[in-house]
């Protein structure tokens, strides 16, 4: 059905006014950061950020993503027919698509993040799509990292009023006015060479980190359980 939907969107040439209505949505909404500094920051002085948040904060977060515009962040998007779409959607929010993910074209997807960064200073990962398991973070992000020799920035986001949608990751889409907080996180350092051990311990400990933290945000709204 999604799928049938994305191909009759692109046909009918609906996709500027899909752009147009996330740009309307997002302003609709009060939008506050912590720590955004120290991201800031280190792009400034001439850094690279891996900014790593949840697939289910892809839309809350976009009011505060549209700000960095000027650096052209790249995002990884799925290589299927509604990914199409998404895509289109996200250039025209000044994104730059790079195609594939952890389900089909993942390896692909993962090299062209990093030959990304080669010449770009940002990209977005979405640490748990296109599918889940929610709240797992996959060995993409490390791998990436660890090529790239870019460091990780978590990104929290928490919102006061939202709808949850029944979907894999209990989508977030923020209520008109409600209130989103975006959390800069500190910058994590991941090793060229770690062993299969050491590998998985990164991974774990920073999928720890994340969710402890992104629950605290949430608990700070009265929120319970969203991931």
């Amino acid at each position: 059905m999604i799928k049938r939907l994305s191909a009759w969107a692109i046909k009918m040439g609906l996709i500027p006014a899909a752009a147009a209505l996330v740009k309307g949505y997002v302003s609709l909404l009060k939008v506050k950061t912590v720590n955004e500094e120290v991201f800031r920051g280190h792009l400034e002085r001439g850094g690279k950020n891996l900014a790593a948040l949840w697939h289910q904060r892809i839309l809350i977060v976009m009011p505060v993503a549209m700000r960095f515009s000027s650096y052209a962040p790249s995002v990884m998007i799925s290589k299927s027919r509604d990914g199409d779409m998404i895509a289109d959607v996200y250039s025209r929010l000044r994104f730059r698509p790079v195609r594939g993910s952890s389900s089909r074209g993942g390896k692909e997807g993962l090299q062209a993040i990093v030959g990304d960064l080669e010449t770009h200073p940002l990209a977005v990962h979405i640490l748990d799509g296109p599918r889940g398991p929610r709240g797992v973070i996959k060995p993409g992000l490390i791998r990436i990292a660890q090529l790239s020799a870019v460091p990780v920035f978590p990104v929290y986001v928490s919102v006061s009023r939202a709808w949850v949608l029944n979907s894999w990751d209990r989508f977030l889409v923020p209520k008109p006015f409600s209130t989103v907080v975006t959390r800069f996180d500190e910058p994590i350092a991941i090793p060229a060479r770690l062993s299969p051990e050491d590998f998985e311990a990164y991974r774990a400990a920073i999928e720890r980190r994340m969710l402890e933290n992104q629950r605290r945000d949430d608990a700070a709204w009265g929120w319970k359980d969203l991931i």
